[in-house]
């Protein structure tokens, strides 16, 4: 192996001149407070999970804000085996959050559906999800199209499914200023993190969904392509009441990739204050259990792993499913799973360890909607 460029002391007492090396050697030291530990008694696992959901509702800094309009019906056209609704949201005052609403014709309130909250990757629009066209009329452009399309697979499998924008993206995109940067940076001097005004202005539609007549409360689950994949996980740990989630991206602890790749940055939209002093990701699906919850493009075994152990801890091993990248669908081609991390890892080398076959990161439909289907029985 060639030599690493990695952070190093140079001391004898080993602190760090660099800040950025302090703050490496910094989230080597301490891990979440609040990480699930596989040890933890069977007994103890439910009030792990309420500090858990307290912790991470304190990190979100929602507002507290006053009673605000219920959703508006804004139109509804109908489509073929499915009425398709928009809607507009008032989280809090002075916002607007639209989505959409995809509705089967079999279902009505003596049939109610089981409902999925759709949460779109990075800069695709609700539109895309729900497979119609752009605002400006022109079809979408994004790549993978065809399968990112994931609230209309749910809605003809059965679903009532709900599309919703990311922060910033289709008709919440402004002309000034078109990238998230700026939505980032100056919501966090205003204590508004982009992960916090992700979650928080979805809140209504999903507490829409939960609260229709013709969808079965007690079968409402989220699902999140990419960077929607964080905010439905994010609103399944919130809320108890959701009955399953969809995490289409690959799964890691993003502490451990953020010390092995050198602190690289990442897109600012993905940084959530105070989080990693508390908790990761998979301790987030961990806190889940023994809500089924789906990982579709796989990631690393041996953290994946961490998950696994808190759903065999609660005796439901059977409602956490892994479906690896066809890349790295078994074993014998996952060739790193043994491999500890290095220091000093570029992107490439680190997805390979993490299974991630980046080209054909999309919207699973042939696993995702399948699954659901078994999960929550679309259609019964």
């Amino acid at each position: 192996m060639p030599d690493r460029e990695t952070f190093r002391s140079g001391r004898d007492d080993g602190r760090f001149v660099s800040t950025l090396g302090f703050l490496h050697a910094l989230a080597k030291a301490r891990p979440p407070r609040l990480a699930f530990r596989p040890d933890l008694p069977v007994a103890d696992l439910p009030g792990w999970q309420a500090a858990v959901r307290d912790k991470l509702r304190e990190i979100m800094r929602f507002p507290e804000v006053p009673p605000q309009p219920p959703p508006r019906l804004v139109w509804e056209e109908p489509r073929d085996g499915y009425r398709l609704q928009k809607w507009e949201a008032y989280p809090e005052p002075l916002c607007v959050a639209p989505f959409l609403a995809l509705i089967p014709d079999r279902c009505d309130e003596a049939h109610p559906a089981p409902g999925v909250l759709c949460c779109p990757g990075s800069d695709w629009p609700k539109e895309s999800l729900a497979g119609e066209p752009s605002l400006d009329g022109t079809p979408p452009k994004n790549h993978h199209w065809d399968n990112n399309r994931q609230a209309l697979f749910y809605a003809r499998a059965g679903f009532v499914a709900v599309a919703t924008d990311n922060p910033g993206i289709g008709e919440q995109s402004d002309p000034i200023h078109s990238e998230r940067h700026e939505i980032s940076m100056n919501g966090i001097w205003l204590g508004r993190g982009y992960e916090s005004l992700s979650v928080f202005h979805r809140l209504p539609a999903l507490d829409w969904l939960k609260r229709q007549p013709f969808v079965d409360p007690q079968r409402v689950a989220t699902s999140g392509l990419s960077l929607g994949a964080k905010p439905a996980l994010l609103l399944a740990a919130l809320d108890p009441d959701v009955a399953a989630c969809v995490w289409n991206d690959f799964t890691c602890l993003w502490r451990t990739r953020m010390i092995a790749c050198n602190m690289d940055r990442i897109s600012i939209h993905q940084y959530v204050p105070d989080l990693l002093e508390w908790l990761d990701y998979p301790d987030l699906m961990a806190a889940l259990a023994p809500r089924p919850l789906l990982l579709s493009e796989g990631g690393r075994t041996d953290e994946i792993n961490l998950v696994r152990q808190a759903y065999a801890l609660v005796g439901a091993p059977e409602a956490f499913e892994v479906v690896y990248y066809p890349k790295y669908a078994t074993p014998d081609v996952r060739p790193y799973d043994d491999a500890p991390l290095f220091e000093g890892m570029t992107g490439e080398e680190y997805f390979a360890c993490a299974n991630v076959d980046v080209p054909h990161h999309e919207f699973k439909p042939e696993v995702c909607v399948p699954w659901l289907v078994r999960t929550l029985g679309a259609g019964s």
